[in-house]
């Protein structure tokens, strides 16, 4: 008797540095679906696959509750989504809190003594609770004297990269998709840091300084924000020939939200309970690697360096 496919598939995953997957946690979360094939290890104790016919009604978000829930809420991440399609050729990420582990405007603000009020700031509008636009213009304008020299002291002393970031970029990039770095922050940090991942090319705002080297307090109009960045996903998706499905996006603020919706899977990165709630999948265990084992790379197949290719130059969205 010919075996029929499974329509939809859950992955999960837990951060590679904890290893905590189990085959006994497998068989508990096998035993939420009532149809589903048998486990498939991508990599040991990190990440599986199970592959399953959700029924009639498909609620993708649902599903990933009712498997945390048969697993007493461990620290595993669980990706449901369809099963064909999963590879993706467009990868969009937003940088700060994504592919890094800080806000690089936080970080400037420190260097003037201002770093805990304008944290605050920004926390509440990755947050949504105040709009990013002119959140953006009140803390560019406290680094009003700042000289460039600044941004590189930042970047070599006090931005890390996400871990499993290089390996997400590298690997797509190395099955052919596209990738780019959009962010709501600024074009001195992601050319830096879009080189040093791995991505295509870099998006974001534009910090203007005066004829003395130094920040004058305002970022060149329009903003990128949130539009800019579906924009971005759109344009982009249009000009590889590629459908919506076809598409990844990656961020963790308010921000990102429009974009994540527009991407046939949009990943809330750690992120703030409202981009969590809205976004299609979440991970708040694993590392970027995460978004790899999703698509159903194996462990093996992960792409960890790779000769830096010319990189386009930075385009700056406006707004739709």
């Amino acid at each position: 008797m010919t075996q029929v496919a499974m329509t939809h598939v859950a992955t999960l995953v837990c951060d590679p540095a904890r290893p905590v997957l189990t085959g006994a946690m497998l068989r508990r979360a096998s035993e939420a679906f009532s149809k589903q094939d048998p486990p498939r290890w991508l990599a040991q104790n990190i990440a599986a696959d199970i592959f399953f016919e959700p029924g009639p009604a498909v609620d993708a978000k649902a599903i990933a509750d009712r498997v945390r829930a048969a697993l007493d809420h461990a620290a595993v991440d669980v990706i449901v989504q369809k099963a064909q399609g999963r590879r993706k050729k467009l990868l969009l990420a937003d940088m700060d809190s994504t592919m890094i582990g800080q806000e690089c405007l936080d970080e400037l603000a420190d260097e003037i003594g201002e770093k805990a009020y304008v944290a605050a700031i920004t926390e509440r509008a990755m947050r949504g609770e105040i709009a990013f636009e002119p959140a953006l213009r009140e803390r560019v304008a406290l680094l009003k004297g700042l000289d460039r020299a600044t941004v590189g002291r930042v970047i070599a002393g006090k931005i890390t990269l996400t871990p499993g970031g290089r390996e997400l970029v590298r690997t797509m990039r190395a099955n052919g998709a596209h990738t780019v770095l959009v962010s709501g922050g600024f074009s001195v940090f992601t050319s830096v840091i879009g080189a040093k991942i791995g991505f295509h090319e870099d998006r974001a705002n534009e910090l203007l300084f005066g004829e003395d080297g130094r920040l004058n307090g305002l970022v060149a109009e329009p903003i990128l924000g949130k539009d800019a960045k579906r924009a971005a996903l759109e344009q982009l998706r249009k000009t590889h020939g590629l459908s919506a499905g076809e598409t990844l996006a990656v961020g963790d603020g308010a921000n990102d939200l429009a974009m994540l919706e527009a991407a046939g899977l949009g990943i809330a990165y750690r992120a703030k309970p409202k981009v969590a709630a809205a976004a299609h999948a979440r991970i708040d265990h694993g590392d970027l690697t995460a978004l790899l084992y999703a698509q159903g790379f194996r462990r093996e197949d992960f792409v960890t360096d790779m000769p830096e290719p010319p990189r386009e130059a930075i385009v700056k969205v406006s707004p739709p």
